[in-house]
């Protein structure tokens, strides 16, 4: 890894962060992937950067692999780490968390080591009743898509990740969206909230796009002096050859 990720040591990017946290089945995933297309953000997931990692064969990797094996947690420290090590190591400066801070630990972890606060937190709210119905129907070939490894992911996340929601929440920090909706409405929603968040990077984006043009324009202004010039000078030395031509035959 990194020394400069793993150290903590401050980088000159000015980072921005948005947790997304939601309970099992929320649409967490899809949600983000709109987001990215939609804001120019850069998408992690905790559980995917862990996987990566130990599919590195570093000596993390190796770690992280053993705990899972023995069946003990990761600590958050490592997690943390490798959030922050993905985030200086991506040309953006804009960044989804997925799934993150699962709990209280975690969090305080993120705000220790990376020594930033979120700009918010998305929270799409879903009643257990559908988040239990998403789950059952769906056909991933999950295995803990059963309905007594369903309730533990529910209990965990009330018992744990809750709290973490309760947190912002007191900090003014939350963005809540209804997520029972359509995922297509709930896109609409979190589109209020981003383009709220960061008009001005929106706007910036927006003016690259359209100014294409006018540079376009702006570059044949400024040599359309010189064409003329060349253009004359082609004319003028055609004139004297043709002159010469008309002379020869005379």
């Amino acid at each position: 890894m990194d020394s400069k990720a793993m150290n903590g040591k401050p980088s000159n990017k000015k980072i921005k962060v948005v947790f997304v946290l939601g309970g099992p089945g929320s649409g967490k995933g899809t949600q983000c992937a709109k987001i990215v297309e939609h804001f120019g953000f850069t998408h992690f997931s905790a559980g995917d950067l862990l996987r990566a990692e130990t599919k590195s064969g570093s000596e993390y990797g190796t770690m992280i692999q053993n705990l899972m094996k023995e069946g003990k947690l990761v600590d958050s420290s490592i997690i943390v780490r490798l959030i922050q090590k993905a985030m200086l190591e991506s040309e953006n400066d804009k960044f989804l968390i997925d799934g993150f801070p699962r709990n209280e630990e975690n969090r305080i972890a993120f705000e220790k080591i990376v020594n930033i606060e979120p700009e918010f937190l998305l929270f799409l709210d879903c009643p257990e009743s559908e988040l239990e119905k998403r789950l059952l129907s769906r056909n991933q070939g999950r295995e803990d898509d059963n309905i007594e490894t369903i309730k533990k992911r529910f209990k965990v996340f009330m018992e744990s990740t809750l709290p973490v929601v309760s947190y912002y929440e007191q900090r003014g920090k939350v963005r809540k969206v209804n997520a029972a909706k359509l995922p297509e409405e709930v896109f609409e929603d979190i589109k209020a909230i981003f383009s709220s968040f960061q008009g001005n990077d929106i706007g910036y984006r927006q003016i690259a796009i359209e100014a294409k043009p006018e540079r376009s324009a702006s570059l044949i202004k400024c040599w359309l002096p010189f064409l003329c010039i060349i253009s004359i000078l082609l004319f003028l030395i055609l004139f004297l050859l043709m002159s010469r031509t008309c002379t020869v035959f005379l």
